[in-house]
């Protein structure tokens, strides 16, 4: 007992008395802290500065605010916002034929003229430039919903409501520049692309090789000072049918004409394509996608200054220019490509999984595929409800760069397994290309979203916890900040103070941790009562837990953390479950709690945790000194992991629901059109049959069971004659099951070669 006291005195002494602190723990730390660390480039900074700490950073912490998480406002669209869906997107959607826009490898050209003139390309431009000034949200559900009806066409929408020439205008342009190019490029007269990709860069801005030289020449009659640019870019959306091109390079000024530095960073600038010197080149065929993808080049192609996004103040803008105004692609496009064919995934293969019989009853009867249909129906509701959330983010003027991340990784990983388990439902259906295969446009570009913006490879393992670890962290950035300070004494002081908070911020979220895995996070608190309340209580626990490991893992790798890219991707992953959570629950609070949605909910977020605990025990596991992974897991799991996936009888309910709730099922399927005479339509007509008339059908389907000798070889006309004349059905039922029967042959039908569709 005395020993115990004075090991107690001892830690009281060490870090109360400010010398000895200094001298036993802040100095060395500091000095570990110097070397460890690793030091901001300008780059990095800059991608630091350019977004904004939002729920992520409460979840870094350790303590998520919920009832201040709960009370940001429901995603909403406006009056005008809804009309335009009602009105101009269902009037397009009714044009759109993806097999007919992949054989033509274009789209058609009145589909092209009606884009341009009800304003499909002018969703963020504000409306005192002629543009709609939608938000981000009906940005978002817009594309989600061409998506579900035509990858290339939601493609073709999307570029230049993203990252291009409008969105770097806004924010960074001359009001000269923004009354002369926002205009155009919101009638329509004005096709946009930007390019920035490089052939020797990929995702790397930083390392790009296109460059440009300060000179001065002769521009239309006069001496002009401006830029000789030289480019090889690729990948670059609608390049081949842009009239301007935006363009990123970086500047270098030999001769010092605008500044004393030669290197002046990347920049953006705007270009006519015909231009001198301007080349559009060879297009690519992103697989077999119907939407413009090109190249293009430029040899010594001299354009003025007043060119540059921003003009001559715009020059080396360019990296805080492009970081800054990512986060549209990533929070709005991407999720939304996500989300259509999510939904798309969900409406087919409810339908077709329940009019498809196998051994005389329903494909969806057996557990088998009923495994499958509930990922895709539980990945549908979570994917819907992180889009929803992250656009709503876009408008509450936020910029989260970690979570826009998150979002484009997750989605479209988790869109692409969804579409997958619907390729498997539909079996041979699916594999089949023609108009009656509403799946295998959709497999086919999912790869092209995992690759935008750097592959999701990159995203996963770089950007996630890489910028979340620094960007997030209640201190861990200002650390860095400070041990890079050339007065080292006042570094020390101030180093020592911040210090004190982060070992007591540590300290209180291990125990909170080890005290929540001990007792199933029971005593945590939630904002909420009933069935989803346990689930705010682990996801409380977890976020303490992250932010333990988090600091174990910058404390022991310190500035390699950035190239251990498979531990960093661990610790993201628990980051982006945590999120992806978080936004299941607040979709679920802000739909009313539907009941209908329950399972649903309970199916997204159980997945969630199990990943989140499996991350951080394979976190863990990477400490190859077996006595320290495992009392490194007790931190947080002091008996184990107790999180298990969703269960068998879950996904058994939530296909249920699903199955006979039509509510339920058209909010996790409403962003997919029921377009009149295409292949969705009728797999989705039949399937509303097939449930209206449920006991007709299965009376006589067992009639047909008990009477198969005698129907063998007999046609459907046939049939329904002899069980009228047997009294089985009447002449109204015969009509109505020979609608539903055929019906279902052409639902279940597929393309021949050289049959009309």
């Amino acid at each position: 007992m005395t020993f115990i006291l004075l090991v107690i005195l001892a830690i009281v002494v060490i870090f109360c008395v400010r010398d000895i602190r200094v001298k036993l723990i802040s100095k060395p730390l500091f000095n570990y802290f110097k070397s460890a660390l690793p030091e901001l480039s300008q780059t990095e900074r800059e991608a630091m500065e350019a977004g904004s700490i939002w729920w992520d950073g409460a979840l870094f912490s350790g303590k998520p605010n919920w009832r201040k998480w709960l009370s940001n406002d429901k995603p909403k669209l406006s009056d005008d916002e809804q009309a335009f869906i009602d009105n101009e997107l269902n009037t397009l959607l009714n044009m759109l034929d993806e097999e007919a826009i992949a054989q033509a490898n274009d789209l058609p050209n009145e589909v092209w003229q009606y884009l341009k003139e009800k304003g499909f390309f002018a969703f963020i431009i504000p409306k005192s430039y002629g543009g709609l000034e939608f938000s981000a949200q009906a940005n978002s559900t817009i594309v989600a919903k061409i998506a579900s009806r035509s990858l290339s066409t939601a493609v073709t929408v999307m570029v230049p409501n993203s990252l291009g020439p409008a969105e770097l205008l806004l924010h960074y342009g001359t009001p000269s520049q923004q009354d002369y190019w926002l205009p155009k490029l919101a009638s329509g007269e004005v096709l946009p692309c930007f390019a920035l990709t490089s052939p020797e860069a990929g995702s790397d801005a930083g390392s790009i090789q296109d460059y440009a030289v300060v000179c001065e020449r002769e521009f239309e009659g006069a001496k002009q000072l401006g830029l000789a640019v030289s480019w090889q870019k690729r990948y670059i959306t609608l390049a081949p049918v842009a009239d301007v091109l935006g363009l990123a390079f970086k500047v270098y000024d030999p001769e010092q004409r605008l500044s004393e530095q030669v290197e002046l960073g990347i920049t953006c600038a705007l270009i006519p394509t015909v231009h001198p010197g301007v080349k559009i080149g060879d297009r690519h065929s992103p697989l077999g996608q119907g939407f413009m993808n090109g190249t293009t080049s430029g040899e010594d192609v001299f354009i003025p200054l007043s060119w540059v996004i921003g003009e001559e103040a715009g020059i080396g803008k360019g990296w805080r220019m492009l970081v800054s105004c990512l986060s549209a692609g990533r929070g709005i496009s991407l999720p939304a490509l996500s989300a259509g064919t999510a939904h798309l995934s969900t409406r087919t293969s409810s339908a077709y999984a329940n009019v498809r019989r196998q051994f005389g009853v329903p494909i969806a009867a057996f557990e088998g595929v009923q495994s499958a249909l509930a990922r895709v129906y539980g990945y549908t509701y979570l994917i819907e409800a992180v889009r929803q959330t992250t656009a709503l983010a876009i408008d509450l003027k936020q910029s989260p760069s970690v979570v826009t991340a998150i979002a484009k990784y997750h989605l479209t990983e988790h869109a692409r397994v969804a579409l997958n388990d619907a390729m498997d439902i539909h079996g041979g259906k699916a594999i089949q290309m023609g108009k009656m295969n509403y799946l295998a446009r959709n497999y086919m570009g999912m790869p092209i979203s995992i690759t935008v913006e750097g592959a999701n490879i990159l995203t996963r393992s770089l950007m996630i916890f890489g910028q979340g670890a620094t960007r997030c962290h209640p201190f861990i950035l200002k650390e860095m900040e400070i041990v890079q300070q050339e007065d080292q004494i006042i570094a020390l002081k101030e180093f020592d103070e911040i210090l004190c908070k982060h070992l007591q911020h540590t300290s209180i979220n291990g125990v909170k941790a080890f005290f929540n895995g001990f007792t199933f996070a029971s005593f945590e608190r939630s904002p909420v009562s009933g069935d989803v309340a346990p689930y705010y209580r682990r996801l409380t626990w977890l976020s303490q837990a992250l932010s333990v490991y988090s600091d174990i893992a910058m404390l022991k790798l310190g500035g390699t953390l950035k190239r251990r890219e498979m531990i960093s991707a661990k610790l993201g992953d628990v980051l982006s479950y945590l999120y992806m959570a978080s936004c299941v629950l607040k979709k679920y609070e802000d739909d009313g709690r539907q009941q209908g949605d329950l399972p649903l909910v309970k199916f997204a977020v159980e997945h969630c945790l199990y990943e989140a605990s499996n991350a951080i025990y394979a976190f863990c596991d990477n400490f190859t000194i077996t006595p320290v992974s495992f009392l490194f897991k007790r931190i947080a799991f002091p008996i184990g992991n107790w999180i298990k996936a969703p269960s068998d009888i879950l996904a058994i309910q939530v296909c249920e629901h699903v199955s006979k709730s039509n509510t339920t099922r058209e909010r996790i399927s409403h962003l997919c059109p029921v377009v009149k005479h295409s292949a969705v339509d009728t797999v989705e007509h039949v399937f509303m049959l097939e449930k209206a008339h449920a006991p007709l059908m299965a009376k006589y389907r067992k009639w047909c069971k008990q009477n198969a000798v005698d129907l063998r070889g007999k046609s459907l006309d046939e049939k329904l004659s002899m069980a009228t004349t047997a009294n089985v059905i009447d002449d109204k039922a015969s009509e109505t099951i020979f609608c539903i029967e055929t019906l279902v042959a052409q639902a279940v039908a597929v393309d021949a070669k050289g049959a009309s569709s």
